[in-house]
């Protein structure tokens, strides 16, 4: 589990009810009920007019991504693959297949299987490929619900507000209550214009950022499929791999030192 999105959204939040102690307001006065529903409701209700049924019943499970989804090491990645590279290189291809059942990454045990069974090099870069494609496209439209709804929550709070008025309007008889329905008409786009820069933008960003990190995985797996099945020397495997990964690695810490 990755608890950076977590933190960050603890620590937004720390900050703004810190400041509003600060300055003399308490944080439970923006806690009002109908503005929290209008803007929730209403922002999930419009992200769901601007994109299909079975997209918002994926947002949960993207939604549990973002908090708890994590990618694992690449460093570990290129040193499993390159211990499967030394196994077909000593023993043959075939004898992958009794190794796979270690293999804990499925893409990479799903190339394994089709290195094993045959599959032309080109023909298995292009299946593997394409699997690449459609998971890259799968999380852009996740990204892409998160991203909307942090664009019509502020619109939604502004809704709000207008609403709150009206009702401010309808009360200039009663001087003494003017002061508190002002105050809550503004929690409204306070929560839009809250809930889409600490919650909604940040989080369609950390969908974007863990779909580049976990598809240059796959791709890290196809070029060392492609090369086990060419029979490559291990080390140039090794190599190879390892000058796909960032700068500032694992490896490269462990080949510096």
């Amino acid at each position: 589990m990755d608890p950076a999105t977590i933190i960050g959204i603890v620590l937004a939040f720390v900050a703004i009810f810190a400041s509003m102690i600060l300055e003399g307001g308490s944080p439970g006065s923006i806690f009002l009920l109908p503005p929290l529903i209008l803007v929730f409701f209403g922002t999930l209700g419009a992200a769901m007019a601007g994109g299909m049924l079975k997209d918002t019943i994926a947002l949960v499970d993207s939604f549990k991504r973002v908090l708890l989804g994590n990618v694992g090491t690449a460093d570990a990645l290129v040193d499993d693959i390159v211990k499967l590279a030394e196994k077909a290189r000593r023993e043959g291809l075939l004898a992958l297949e009794d190794a796979m059942k270690e293999v804990q990454d499925p893409f990479l045990k799903k190339g394994l299987q089709l290195a094993i069974d045959g599959t032309d090099s080109e023909e298995l870069a292009a299946i593997l490929e394409a699997e690449v494609d459609a998971k890259r496209k799968a999380d852009k439209q996740a990204a892409t619900i998160f991203t909307g709804m942090g664009g019509y929550a502020p619109t939604i709070g502004i809704i709000g507000t207008v609403i709150g008025l009206i009702h401010v309007l309808e009360n200039l008889s009663e001087p003494d209550k003017l002061g508190h329905l002002i105050a809550g008409a503004f929690v409204a786009t306070l929560w839009g214009v809250l809930s889409a820069n600490v919650m909604w933008l940040p989080m369609g960003a950390k969908l974007k950022r863990l779909s580049e990190l976990e598809c240059a995985q796959m791709e890290l797996v196809i070029a060392g499929i492609i090369n086990i099945q060419a029979g490559a020397n291990p080390r140039l495997v090794a190599q190879k791999l390892r000058s796909l990964l960032p700068p500032g690695s694992a490896n490269d810490k462990k080949e510096a030192a």
